[in-house]
This record gives C-alpha cells, sequence and structure tokens, in this order.
C-alpha cells in the first residue's frame, strides 16, 4: 500500500514519525522510520488488544526498522484534568494491557503520562513501543539503556536486565503523578512505595499484584468503570482537537457535576476518640458512602481556620451501614501528641455524577493520652466461615474479646499469598456481638480466588484513648506473630 505525507510529527537521530494517509483512499495512519532493528513490532503486529494501536506493517532494511500503524485521535493522559475515580478508571485499563504484554513476554520500558492516549471511546491506548523490549535468558543487563529519565529504574541504566518489573516501576511513578494530590492519601501511599522501590526484588512481582492491591477502590457492581469511560469519552469528543496530530494540548477536562451536600453535625462521641457526622448517602460509589477526613491539632482551644489552617492529618472512610443515625470514624491512631482535636469531613462524590461537598468542622476533643498504657494485642488469630441467607461470608476472629471494651473498634487487614495487602474492614465490637458473627466480616469480593491463600493482623482501636493507646500497629508489613493461620479458597 502507498501512502502519502500529511505531516511531519516527530524527527531525531534515532526515528522520524509522519502522520500519512493512504493513496486513494480516506484513513490515516502512523508511519515510523526507527534506526536499529525492533523486532518487537513484529511481535506486535500479530496481536491484538482494545487498549492497543493495531500495527498493520512492519519491514526491516539493514540498520531501519519501518511501522505503520493505526492513527488514534484522542489526548494524553496527562493533558487532560482528571477526576480521582476517572484516573482509578486508567489504572484498571493500564493494568489490562500490561499484563496482556507482559504474558506475550513483552516489557514496554517507557510508561509515561505522554505515551497513555485517551481514546474517543473514552478507553486508553498505550503507544510508543521504540523502547520496548522482550527479555533474553541469561542477559545479565539490557544490550541499549533506553527510557525516560524519571519513570525509568535503576536497572533500565544499565545495571542489569530489565523484566516487568521495570514497567512496575514506572507505573508506580506516573499513576502517582496522575492522581496529583491524591495520591498522599494512605490508601496509596503503600501502593506507590512498593511500586518504586529500587529494588526489583522488594516491588510487587507483576502487574496482578498491583490490580489486586487496586481492586478494593474499585466497585464494578455500580458500573462505575463503564461510567467513567464514558464522561472520558465525552472530554475527548467535546473538545477535539483543531489540529489532530497534536496530542499535548492542555484542557481542563471539566464537566459539569452536581456538589454534594456537606455532612451535618460533625463532632466528637464524648471522651472516646471517635467521630461522627450525618450520612449523606449519595456519597461514595454503589452501596458504600465515602467521606474525606482532616485532623488538626492546637494547644488552644481555638478552633482553625478551614481556609488558612493546614491539617496534619488526612484520610478517607467508607462503609454501607445506615441503620445509625451517625457515620462513625475512630481516630485514635491518629492522635500524636496531648492537646486539643478538630476533624473537618466531607462527603466524596463519584467523579461522574457529583462532586466532593465542602468541608465542615467539628466542636474540640482534648487529648491527655500520649503517654497511656496500649490494649493488649489480640491474641488466638483464626477465620471462621457463617452462611448469611444465601452467602457465606468469613470472618476474622479473636480469642480475648474480653479484653476489649464495647466501643473499641477492630481493624482486620487481610494479606494475600505475598503479604500484599487486599483490603481492611473494621467494625465495632458491640456491633459485632449484636449481630452475632464470631469477628469481623470480610467482604466476600476479596477473598474469593480459587486456590488463593489469606491471612489476616488486627489492630484494636482505642475507644478511652486518654486511659489506653491503640493496640501496637501491624501496617504496613506485619510479622508472622501477628498474622492468622492461612485461609485457603477451595477450588471450585
Amino acid at each position: 500500500m502507498g501512502y502519502e505525507e500529511i505531516k511531519l510529527l516527530k524527527q531525531s537521530g534515532k526515528s522520524t514519525v509522519s502522520l500519512v494517509k493512504e493513496e486513494g483512499g480516506e484513513r490515516y495512519f502512523i508511519r515510523k522510520t526507527l534506526q536499529g532493528q525492533h523486532l518487537v513490532y513484529q511481535n506486535l503486529r500479530e496481536l491484538a488488544h482494545s487498549y492497543l494501536p493495531a500495527v498493520y506493517e512492519v519491514s526491516f532494511d539493514k540498520d531501519k526498522t519501518t511501522v505503520v500503524e493505526e492513527y488514534i485521535e484522542g489526548r494524553t493522559v496527562g493533558s487532560v484534568k482528571l477526576s480521582e475515580k476517572q484516573c482509578l478508571t486508567i489504572v484498571g485499563e493500564l493494568c489490562d494491557v500490561l499484563i496482556f504484554l507482559h504474558e506475550k513476554g513483552i516489557v514496554h520500558r517507557d510508561i509515561k503520562p505522554s505515551n497513555i492516549l485517551i481514546a474517543e471511546d473514552g478507553h486508553i491506548r498505550l503507544i510508543d513501543f521504540d523502547a520496548a523490549r522482550m527479555p533474553k535468558e541469561n542477559a545479565d543487563q539490557d544490550t541499549v539503556p533506553l527510557g525516560t529519565k524519571g519513570y525509568a529504574p535503576p536497572e533500565q541504566y544499565g545495571f542489569s536486565q530489565t523484566d516487568e518489573r521495570a514497567d512496575i516501576y514506572a507505573f508506580g511513578v506516573t499513576v502517582k503523578q496522575l492522581l496529583g494530590g491524591n495520591a498522599g492519601k494512605q490508601r496509596y501511599k503503600r501502593i506507590f512505595s512498593k511500586c518504586t522501590n529500587l529494588d526489583p526484588e522488594k516491588r510487587y512481582q507483576s502487574v496482578r499484584q498491583i490490580k489486586k492491591a487496586f481492586s478494593y477502590m474499585w466497585d464494578w457492581r455500580a458500573g462505575i468503570l463503564c461510567a467513567a469511560a464514558a464522561v472520558l469519552a465525552a472530554v475527548i469528543l467535546g473538545k477535539a482537537l483543531s489540529d489532530s496530530v497534536q496530542q499535548d494540548v492542555s484542557s481542563d477536562g471539566e464537566t459539569d457535576l452536581i456538589v454534594l451536600p456537606a455532612p451535618e453535625n460533625p463532632h466528637w462521641d464524648g471522651e472516646t476518640g471517635i467521630g461522627l457526622w450525618g450520612h449523606v448517602p449519595e456519597s461514595g460509589v454503589g452501596r458504600d458512602q465515602r467521606y474525606g477526613w482532616r485532623l488538626y491539632r492546637s494547644d488552644n482551644k481555638t478552633p482553625p481556620d478551614l481556609e488558612k489552617d493546614k491539617w496534619e492529618r488526612e484520610g478517607e472512610m467508607s462503609g454501607n451501614n445506615l441503620t445509625t443515625d451517625f457515620f462513625d470514624l475512630n481516630f485514635a491512631e491518629e492522635f500524636w501528641d496531648n492537646g486539643f482535636y478538630y476533624f473537618s469531613v466531607c462527603a466524596s462524590g463519584d467523579g461522574i455524577t457529583y462532586a466532593d461537598s465542602s468541608y465542615v468542622l467539628s466542636d474540640a476533643f482534648a487529648f491527655t493520652g500520649k503517654d497511656a498504657p496500649r490494649l493488649p494485642a489480640p491474641e488466638g488469630l483464626y477465620w471462621t466461615m457463617k452462611q448469611i441467607g444465601e452467602d457465606r461470608y468469613y470472618f476474622a476472629a479473636i480469642s480475648n474479646w474480653e479484653d476489649y471494651a464495647d466501643q473499641d473498634s477492630f481493624n482486620a487487614i487481610v494479606y494475600g499469598e505475598d503479604r500484599e495487602y487486599v483490603t481492611n474492614n473494621i467494625s465495632v465490637k458491640q456491633f459485632i456481638f449484636e449481630k452475632g458473627w464470631p469477628g469481623v466480616r470480610i467482604r466476600p469480593e476479596f477473598v474469593n480466588v480459587p486456590g488463593k491463600s489469606y491471612r489476616f493482623a488486627v489492630q484494636v482501636l482505642s475507644s478511652r484513648p486518654n486511659e489506653y493507646r491503640s493496640s501496637l500497629p501491624v501496617e504496613p508489613c506485619p510479622g508472622e506473630a501477628y498474622l492468622s493461620p492461612p485461609l485457603k479458597i477451595p477450588n471450585l
């Protein structure tokens, strides 16, 4: 097939990239002429995936490779302002395409925002495989160090041969950048820290593990990913590029969202260190309400100015218990010094229909328990199962319930076979006993892979923070003594 060059897009000593049109036709393509033998494109030509551009032609001439591939009209993820939920949609799709590539033995080696497009259908396309390679057996290091500074791991600069863990490092850097200020939330810090560890042996060992780590933030039943993709498509179609070959034009990507009402009456529950506020049922995703919180501390009782004063700690909390008058959160483990504590709270939108509410401030809580003794550690951890209606649930149980007060909270943290974080659930002792449960109920969608094993650890959050501090933390990597025996999900 012959091609007419429409525009030269990029030219360097290593490559020439042009927008071309088939002679006598209407279709556009990207044509690349690359220095060297890029055999990976020959493999890509034989592969098909929804999140990859199709490769139509590959030819080799001495020390050059010529590639003709699908032209994707869209915008780079770095040029569109995305909500947190939309970022998580991109995370899921990027995981899927990397899992596909790695299973075919292909390492991209240049994951970064400018190489991820949002196409007109609202889904991503991973582009630019010029640095990609297929690992070689018995090779100590890469033949040619390639990649982008700031995104490439140390081993990509010739210290050792790269494998899929190089993409995992770049994935962590990229997603952290896309999330912006949200990347500082505690639930993400754990993931990014492990993705970008300088030692490849201490990173996630597969993208499947990363996808599992993110999975508790996705609500598949609510169709959140499909809805987010529709919004991304609207961003693309509503702001089509006047110059179709420019992929890095900035855009705010804003859509009209309904601002949620702020939670009513945020306040402390006496001396328990538990924060309470009114429900906002429209918050969160699916059946789970979600709230953002910020914690302030002062030596005096003067309340903070939410417009001017910086909070000391922040986080998010989700749950689906609408049977009480207030949503509750135990802050005991967040107190770090004696003084007066205030919290502010907002209702978190889904980024598709609803935007976050404004923050509202609580009253003051006087904390004096900095030097108080800790609650005893949970003992005799074990898994148990109970049938509730037609559903089977697993529970994280302990043997020394009598050591704790009725309002103490139990944070059960579940880990996979490689001690990677899976999920956590928090329940109050009184609630557990009123329900007749044997322990903290673990949501079944997180412990359901046949043949896989799961373990849990428990931290008890004190409801008497001025008398007892919470039991010893078990995060981020609990020792063997703090873990339950494994629960192996039976094969079907």
